[in-house]
């Protein structure tokens, strides 16, 4: 099944972990974020839409402070990240420019997806550098988090990312093969796992042990991460990043690693989300015209259709759409507050800068964010 998980992939979220990108924890490799751009870059002009997730950052820091051993106290860890994003960043750009693409930095917390607006905000930032064929290069921004909102590890960040894109696939690169049954170091009758369905509780059964002396992942954080991705819709290949142009011949259709697959279909995924876990905190009435094109032809929301704004809510807050006898016709992230979308009602898209003083997207609801009911 690995074949399938990245050979029809468009959008594709790469995670690799700190021993792929340090030389061990020597510093930024060069040659190996060469050898990832290099494929990056091959993937994309394939007409494929990357995003790399990349550990390293604080590996670079404490080979630049000269520091031998990983520092335990937050502060020192948030110094070392500072210092060593800055090389992992520039060695990206430096690599990626080679091959003709560019690249971008952004740096996530916790909060800015548990937060609906931020959550929106950092949604339509990369699906625009996608857009503009830009590879973000992400990294949880270890400078300010503090041990409550921290994602914990680069596996768990790469599975949100890959829901916050709405990732065909994702793929974590790391310093071993895949899953076995068991640990192949001490059980030699440990099995390889090439297939299984993400978030079958017996994987989080065989995935042990911790992850290596530079970071903080083991294979259990890369199943529960597999099973995060799947809660969208996204399935997930593991394998070892040393593999000679893995993701070429991920990509081409080959077995490498262990594919977690979705058992949830993309589409359906993302609707159950919207329906089930997200709090609707107002609505809006729309006319029979823009109500046929929201169902019939898969259009977004224009505020020219809308026609009565109800309840109280912000930018990136769940909204009902309704049709004018009170039938709820979809739901969606909401572009505008509620007091915003008064104003524009009725509105042409043309007329938001002018009415507002500013605009945020021409589409009250984008089709992206919007599920039909």
């Amino acid at each position: 099944m690995s074949s399938s998980v990245l050979l029809g992939a468009r959008r594709i979220v790469v995670k690799v972990g700190s021993s792929l990108v340090t030389n061990e924890g020597r510093g930024v490799d060069a040659a190996a974020i060469g050898n990832w751009s290099r494929q990056l870059a091959a993937l994309a002009q394939q007409g494929r839409e990357l995003v790399m997730v990349s550990s390293g950052a604080i590996a670079e820091g404490m080979k630049r402070l000269g520091w031998t051993q990983r520092p335990r106290q937050l502060h020192e860890l948030q110094a070392a990240a500072a210092v060593g994003q800055m090389g992992l960043v520039q060695m990206y750009e430096s690599r990626l420019s080679e091959h003709g693409m560019a690249s971008a930095q952004v740096l996530l917390t916790h909060a800015d997806l548990a937060d609906r607006e931020r959550y929106l905000n950092a949604r339509s930032t990369l699906l625009t550098l996608l857009e503009l064929k830009v590879i973000p290069v992400i990294n949880e921004n270890d400078t300010v988090v503090n041990d409550e909102i921290r994602f914990g590890d680069n596996d768990t960040l790469g599975a949100l990312v890959a829901n916050l894109v709405d990732a065909d696939a994702y793929v974590i690169l790391t310093d071993q093969r895949g899953l076995y049954s068991a640990d192949p170091r001490k059980d030699p009758t440990a099995r390889f796992i090439d297939e299984a369905v993400a978030g079958d509780a017996a994987l989080e059964t065989m995935a042990g042990g911790a992850g290596s002396a530079i970071g903080r992942g083991g294979m259990l954080t890369k199943v529960l991460a597999a099973k995060r991705a799947a809660g969208s819709g996204t399935s997930t290949v593991i394998a070892w990043g040393r593999e000679t142009d893995v993701l070429l011949r991920l990509a081409a259709g080959e077995r490498i690693g262990t594919a977690l697959v979705a058992a949830t279909p993309k589409l359906a995924a993302r609707k159950q989300w919207m329906v089930d876990h997200l709090q609707l905190r107002g609505a809006v009435v729309v006319d029979a015209g823009a109500a046929l094109k929201l169902r019939d032809e898969g259009k977004s929301l224009l505020p020219i259709g809308v026609h009565e704004v109800h309840g109280e809510f912000v930018r990136g807050d769940v909204i009902a759409v309704r049709a004018a006898g009170g039938a709820e016709v979809a739901r969606g992230l909401a572009n505008y507050s509620s007091a915003e979308a008064r104003l524009i009602a009725r509105k042409a898209s043309s007329q938001i800068e002018a009415l507002l003083g500013y605009a945020n997207e021409p589409e009250l609801i984008h089709r992206t964010n919007l599920v039909l009911m």
